[in-house]
């Protein structure tokens, strides 16, 4: 993260679908489309919710998961913990950084027996300055995603990661809808969230398509995530609004040409190029001592003799030589001394 380089995270999330296996194998395909790491979220059902049945915390009655209770739904989509310290190591033989959301002061501390070397604080956990401070205590870089917040959410969130010394930290700007509709991006957000708080400034995207994640590269995002399934039709909590990893693969050559697109501030033209602009040439044949006139110069491509602009400055002033039709016009052919 700390490169010029948009940092590329596939996020792998519920798409394990609960078989090892196949968290492996997703993980070995993220490394093939370019991403720069892979990302896991470190909870348990009892780290976001409570296991109770009442207004609050039974079946979902909107959504992509309408139907479902909070606790059975985090229960289904939850990593074991036995597992990611393997699958870090995969991981990091494959050349991607492993890290991960926490969601409760255990989750961090066994994160940290794993050395993860940053984290990412969701969207929906914003709010919970006392697990931010937490995580920023550690001193790694953190990334937060503002997907639920307003911006004294954020104001308060920067705040507990500099009250402990953490200042390396990115905002990601995130629509918390699954799958999310494009004209809810909002993109402009980008720019804005990066002059406000004067922190890098990225984008979690849950639309369908690349559009999404280029057009915020272009406008500024240092960070990209992106949810990433092997297959759409394994199904799954996050099935629906995740990339499958050709569609990834695109995404990441999009960035990438965005970015080199991007590429500098900068005026200066080759000298190859500058040979592309029009110049000032002599039309007919010209004696020496005979004036330069409207009927004899005139101003064409290539640019191998005095720019246009000094037309007006070099007619009727005369040549020191015969000058056939043809010729650039340049200073040492003009009878005076000419800068």
């Amino acid at each position: 993260m700390n490169n010029n380089k948009v940092f590329i995270i596939a996020e792998l999330s519920a798409n394990h679908n609960n078989d090892f296996s196949l968290a492996v194998k997703t993980i070995e395909e993220i490394a093939k489309t370019g991403a720069d790491a892979v990302k896991i979220q470190t909870y348990t059902a009892d780290s976001l919710t409570l296991n109770v049945d009442n207004e609050h915390f039974g079946p979902l009655k909107e959504g992509l998961w309408k139907g479902t209770r909070l606790y059975d739904l985090y229960t289904q989509a939850s990593m074991p913990y036995e597992w990611q310290p393997k699958l870090k190591k995969i991981a990091e033989d494959l050349g991607l950084v492993f890290f991960s959301s926490p969601f409760d002061k255990e989750g961090v501390d066994f994160l940290e027996s794993m050395d993860v070397p940053l984290y990412k604080i969701a969207s929906f956990e914003i709010t919970d300055i006392p697990l931010i401070k937490y995580v920023a205590s550690k001193g790694k870089p953190v990334i937060i995603s503002t997907g639920v917040a307003e911006i004294k959410d954020i104001e308060l969130a920067l705040e507990a990661c500099k009250s402990v010394g953490n200042e390396n930290i990115t905002l990601l700007k995130c629509t918390s809808e699954y799958p999310a509709p494009i004209e809810g991006a909002n993109l402009l957000t980008i720019p804005n969230l990066k002059q406000k708080f004067g922190v890098n400034v990225g984008v979690s995207d849950h639309t369908m398509g690349s559009i999404v994640p280029t057009v915020a590269v272009a406008l500024g995002a240092t960070v990209v995530e992106k949810h990433l399934i092997l297959d759409r039709n394994l199904g799954g909590p996050d099935s629906s609004f995740s990339m499958e990893p050709q569609e990834f693969a695109e995404m990441v050559k999009a960035v990438r040409s965005t970015e080199a697109a991007l590429g500098k501030v900068t005026y200066e033209v080759s000298e190859k190029n500058k040979l592309k602009r029009r110049s000032l040439f002599a039309t007919k044949d010209i004696l020496a001592g005979e004036p330069f006139t409207s009927e004899n110069v005139k101003s064409v491509r290539p640019g191998h003799g005095l720019a246009p602009k000094h037309y007006t400055e070099i007619i009727g002033q005369k040549v020191n030589r015969n000058v056939k039709a043809g010729t650039p016009i340049t200073k040492d052919i003009l009878s005076y001394d000419y800068e």
